[in-house]
């Protein structure tokens, strides 16, 4: 379940000439049933809500006078959010002869046209006021206060995220309120601008309206309703394959990817791309990262390291503040222990998920370890859904079935798409897709797109949006983390009779100093250095300028493995002791 609230206005929205009629009310009742949360949004002051609406008590909070006060029936506790009108202000109101006002804890209340009024007393006074319309009703309190900052506080102290919440309304005063939630509904009776700017208008008014986004809300948490709304997906590129590149977009809900392809084809800056734009639209993501590709920066904590085993318990206790993301760094967790550690978090993840909707992402790095094809737990450790997740992987066909089979969206990565497409189809169980190819390897940038649960759906050629900022995201990991085998550096010679590994950047400079200059120019000639930072480091402009010292063949041994080495560590930062961590017995 996303969505796990509702806000609903209440005068001509939820309430129609103030009353709610008692369908509405059951309805709503079922709503709770389902498992989600009501918040009351209002204008009204919070004595005359308590006076004319006799089941205050279904909703977790209430807002009233436009985002002013906040209430939690349950308990009784009331809040201010905004400071009282001033004084001089309503003394002003009187002396023009204005009498039919009201004067709230946090808000001036009127009629049309008395504004006017308002606005002359404001601009002699010299105040800064802010001067709000609900249809023919006029509100004047403090600046920078609206159903929008009400519910916000509302949700911080419930714990969750306003793209977990559909708002509701019919005013001028809701368009704050239904442009901070993660879905936006304007009721049948709503203004003719509000219904424009909402995701949904139902067809019905005041609380039938209301009590038809409910339904929808229980008959498929609008799964059906938000392929097309914008807060609602995520852009991946655009197509290739068609003259007019339209953008191709990943739901933000509802999407189970799978991004397989070689290494260094791509895959780390297509989830880099796709986790920036997450964060930017205010996604909460929890990451399994099995190699320490990813830092702390930003809204993102990463816990764990080379020496210390992550605690479960401190990232659930991370996530419970929406704003934050959370990489689980598992290059402590020996190998086999892997799959079960992600169970065990899973498990976790599955019950704040039923309660939030969080988090709203969930991804998997070298998802083959986390969900071996051989490993017999998997069918117990996956959640029936998943929701929305993203794995990554080298090899498709190494990942568990269990896991397969949710997946609704393939993309491939690199060289040899097709045949990652196939392998991942065979895998899954699914008909693999026919498609050819000009060229069996794909551009730095391109991705090929398959929706492998829509009948009779080709792969499409994507260009990747490339994300606004270059992260550094593998500057721990390459520097002086753990590499895997196949992703190290190996220092072999020309006759093939060394073995050197260098896990890491600071071990192949280390080693680097140490062979002889055989094996050194070997290498070099070879372009092994180049190709090394490239595909595997992935970072292209080290292995433009290792390239340019290859290409160079005047320079000695040592000038060669200066310039390198100078390369390196312009960009990495070497650490003070790059000894390798004690590895645990498997």
């Amino acid at each position: 379940m996303h969505f796990v609230a509702l806000a609903t206005d209440y005068d001509n929205t939820l309430a129609t000439d103030g009353r709610v009629a008692e369908r509405t009310w059951s309805v709503l009742e079922k709503l709770r049933q389902s498992g989600r949360q009501l918040l009351l949004v209002s204008g009204r002051e919070l004595d005359d809500l308590k006076t004319i609406c006799p089941r205050l008590d279904l909703f977790a909070r209430v807002v009233a006078e436009n985002g002013g006060v906040l209430y939690q029936p349950d308990g009784g506790e009331k809040r201010l959010l905004a400071p009282p009108p001033p004084d001089a202000f309503v003394a002003a109101l009187k002396q023009r002869g204005l009498r039919d006002f009201s004067v709230s804890e946090t808000l001036v209340a009127m009629m049309k046209p008395n504004e006017q009024i308002a606005l002359a007393a404001i601009r002699d006074l010299g105040l800064d006021l802010h001067v709000v319309f609900n249809g023919d009703a006029v509100m004047i309190l403090a600046p920078g206060i609206t159903k929008a900052t009400g519910l916000m506080a509302a949700l911080d102290e419930l714990g969750l995220s306003p793209l977990n919440v559909v708002g509701v309304g019919d005013a001028e005063n809701d368009h704050p309120l239904i442009d901070a939630c993660g879905f936006s509904v304007a009721v049948g009776n709503a203004l003719p601008a509000l219904k424009a700017h909402a995701s949904m208008v139902t067809q019905a008014a005041n609380g039938q309206g209301v009590e038809e986004l409910a339904r929808a809300l229980i008959d498929d948490d609008l799964s059906s309703r938000i392929s097309n709304v914008e807060r609602c997906r995520v852009l991946l590129g655009h197509r290739l394959d068609d003259e007019a590149r339209p953008p191709v977009h990943l739901g933000a809900y509802g999407t189970i990817a799978l991004l397989a392809g070689p290494s260094g084809g791509g895959k780390s800056t297509v989830t880099a791309a796709v986790l920036e734009r997450l964060a930017d639209a205010g996604y909460q993501a929890c990451i399994l990262d099995p190699e320490g590709d990813h830092c702390s920066e930003g809204n993102l904590v990463a816990l764990g390291d080379p020496h210390t085993v992550p605690s479960i318990d401190n990232a659930l206790q991370l996530l419970e503040r929406p704003e934050q993301s959370v990489a689980v760094n598992l290059l402590r967790v020996p190998l086999p222990e892997r799959p079960q550690f992600c169970a065990n978090l899973l498990l976790r993840l599955q019950a704040l998920r039923v309660r939030t909707g969080r988090p709203h992402w969930l991804v998997f790095e070298e998802a083959h370890q986390l969900f071996p094809a051989g490993w017999d737990p998997a069918d117990a450790s996956l959640p029936i859904v998943l929701e929305t997740a993203l794995a990554v992987t080298v090899h498709p066909d190494q990942v568990a079935r269990p896991f397969l089979r949710q997946v609704n969206t393939m993309i491939a990565t690199g060289a040899k798409p097709v045949a990652t497409m196939n392998a991942f189809a065979e895998a899954a169980g699914v008909a693999p897709s026919s498609l050819a190819l000009p060229s069996d390897a794909l551009e730095r940038g391109q991705v090929l797109v398959w929706e492998p649960m829509r009948q009779a759906a080709r792969p499409c050629l994507v260009q990747v949006e490339p994300g606004s900022t270059q992260r550094r995201r593998h500057h721990r990991k390459y520097a002086e983390g753990l590499l895997i085998p196949e992703r190290s550096f190996y220092f072999r010679g020309p006759e093939g009779k060394l073995n050197l590994r260098a896990h890491n950047l600071v071990l192949f400079l280390e080693m680097a100093d140490g062979v002889d200059e055989d094996t050194w120019r070997f290498h070099l000639e070879r372009g092994d250095y180049s190709h090394w930072f490239g595909e595997v480091i992935g970072d292209d402009e080290l292995a433009q300028e290792a390239k340019a010292v290859e290409q160079e063949t005047s320079l000695s041994p040592d000038e060669s493995r200066e310039r390198i080495r100078a390369a390196v560590e312009k960009r990495y930062t070497q650490p003070a002791n790059p000894s390798l961590p004690p590895l645990r017995a498997s």
